[in-house]
């Protein structure tokens, strides 16, 4: 690891922190709140890589577990993380990267930009959505005793968003891949 990654690492923990302040919005019938904290597992995977963007959400979980009020809402500490949103938390690790695996293996140096884009919303999806939620869902329903298929159907009001977020994410990934790639070549 250089010093160029390490940097990365904590500029990108920085970015989640900062995407923190934005307030969580609450919805009723789950205990999960929507954030914007989310996106950053798109945008950290896309545009830093898998292992730099994963080691991000390391450090940030370190953060939230050491108490400090880094997440949505000012929240933080161990009991945040046992709680019914902390599949999803500790899922932010293996989203991010699953999300920088499928972009490094999709997005091609002289690719057109409708290619690369794509390529990175697909990555967003299947590592910000899918993987994310297959992680956190089971562990709602395990820490609130309900039901995974009503988590599940619960879960479906977030979908709207999180493709939104995946969108802007592909957006800023192919942004910041024109001006300074940091995606890893793969050989």
């Amino acid at each position: 690891m250089t010093t160029r990654d390490l940097v990365l690492v904590a500029l990108f923990t920085a970015i989640i922190v900062v995407l923190g302040l934005i307030p969580p919005i609450t919805l009723g019938f789950i205990p999960v709140p929507i954030t914007a904290q989310s996106m950053g597992v798109m945008l950290a995977g896309c545009i830093i890589g898998a292992k730099r963007g994963a080691l991000a959400y390391v450090l940030f979980v370190l953060l939230v577990a050491a108490g400090l009020p880094v997440l949505s809402g000012g929240r933080g500490g161990l009991a945040i993380i046992q709680g019914p949103t902390g599949g999803f938390i500790l899922g932010w690790i293996v989203a991010t990267y699953v999300t920088g695996l499928i972009a490094e293996r999709l997005v091609k140096d002289g690719q057109n930009e409708i290619r690369q884009f794509a390529a990175f919303f697909i990555a967003s999806v299947v590592g910000g959505i899918v993987v994310l939620y297959a992680i956190g869902m089971p562990w709602v329903s395990m820490t609130t005793g309900a039901p995974l298929t009503d988590v599940a159907t619960g879960s479906l009001a977030f979908i709207p968003g999180d493709l939104l977020k995946a969108a802007i994410a592909a957006l800023a990934a192919r942004a910041v891949l024109i001006g300074y790639p940091l995606l890893p070549h793969r050989a």
